[in-house]
């Protein structure tokens, strides 16, 4: 994938800077090119033993787009992920929509998107109770992750029936990045960054994964670089970008994005 700049001059949004891209090596795109679908992936970290970890996914070798590539949680934006009555507090549409260089209900939707696919994909929910009381059970959530993976309900009624609502402040803008206009099967990506919450595991059930754990970035380069596994420009420059950083606390508190 390369790299597309955008957003708007720092200081807008709720984090300071508009999130911009990080071009490779130029190359002829596709006149006539695939349109390039909207997405949201999500970098899911917490503190390890030795330094920030993120939990990633090894995509099935049967897949369409990145087969077996090592992957962090996301997928495309969806029709559901348009719903105005999903519950929402945090960082407002509109604010997200500055930050992202985007029109307001584009922005609500890559959110909404990112919240609803990292569930899906690992079982994380950036969602807390309305009322403020105490989440749901474990048991609840895992089978309202079945409803949902299966299309037996919408992340919004998913949500409104457990009386929660989406954290939009949970999540702090990373990195866009967009499909080359030769790639047959195209995305533009909008990366998230978010702390794994308290009490909360992230397990994939399978479908797209054929495995997950937690990585250290330097781990996960090192083992891109030997060819032990597969990474895609975007999520091999996210990691780097991890590299270096002692604690999740520096990753949330920063200023602005990294790409």
């Amino acid at each position: 994938m390369t790299a597309a700049p955008t957003g708007p001059a720092a200081g807008d949004g709720p984090y300071g800077a508009g999130v911009t891209g990080a071009p490779e090596t130029p190359r002829q795109a596709v006149p006539d090119g695939v349109p390039a679908r909207p997405a949201s992936t999500v970098l899911v970290v917490r503190d390890g033993p030795t330094g920030v970890e993120v939990f990633m996914l090894r995509r099935q070798p049967t897949m369409a787009f990145a087969a077996g590539a090592l992957v962090f949680p996301g997928g495309g934006v969806d029709p559901q992920d348009h719903d105005p009555a999903v519950p929402w507090r945090g960082h407002s549409a509109a604010e997200w929509g500055r930050t992202l260089g985007l029109p307001t209900s584009a922005a609500r939707a890559h959110v909404c998107a990112a919240v609803r696919e990292t569930f899906e994909e690992c079982g994380v929910l950036l969602a807390t109770p309305q009322d403020g009381a105490d989440p749901p059970d474990p048991a609840l959530l895992a089978a309202d992750r079945r409803r949902l993976i299966t299309g037996r309900t919408t992340f919004g009624r998913l949500l409104a029936a457990r009386g929660l609502v989406l954290r939009s402040d949970l999540l702090r803008p990373w990195a866009h990045f967009v499909t080359p206009g030769w790639y047959p099967r195209r995305y533009d990506t909008r990366f998230f960054l978010a702390r794994l919450p308290h009490r909360q595991q992230a397990l994939h059930l399978g479908g797209e994964a054929a495995e997950s754990r937690w990585w250290t970035p330097a781990e996960a380069l090192a083992q891109g670089l030997s060819g032990e596994v597969l990474l895609m420009d975007p999520t091999r420059m996210c990691l780097e970008d991890l590299v270096d950083v002692g604690t999740v606390a520096e990753l949330v508190e920063a200023p602005g994005a990294r790409r």
